[in-house]
């Protein structure tokens, strides 16, 4: 590899807006992030699932009419 060409990888803490700190290595300094595995809803079992079941509902409500007049024509 060619010297002087390359950036410097230096020690970096890694800050969450939850509080929590990583160490690691990289060419920025000091990153700042909004949302960490720590904090994440699908880590910490905290999120909500969608209701599928009322929108299977919906649907069948909405098209079952089109099948019973679909019907009454044949």
């Amino acid at each position: 590899m060619k010297a002087e060409i390359h950036p410097r990888y230096e020690l970096t803490v890694i800050s969450c807006a939850c509080g929590t700190n990583y160490n690691t290595r990289s060419t920025r300094r000091d990153l700042k992030i909004g949302i960490c595995a720590a904090c994440h809803p699908f880590f910490t079992g905290e999120h909500k699932f969608v209701d599928t079941a009322g929108r299977i509902e919906k649907f069948t409500r909405r098209y079952s009419s089109a099948q019973t007049t679909r019907r009454k024509k044949l």
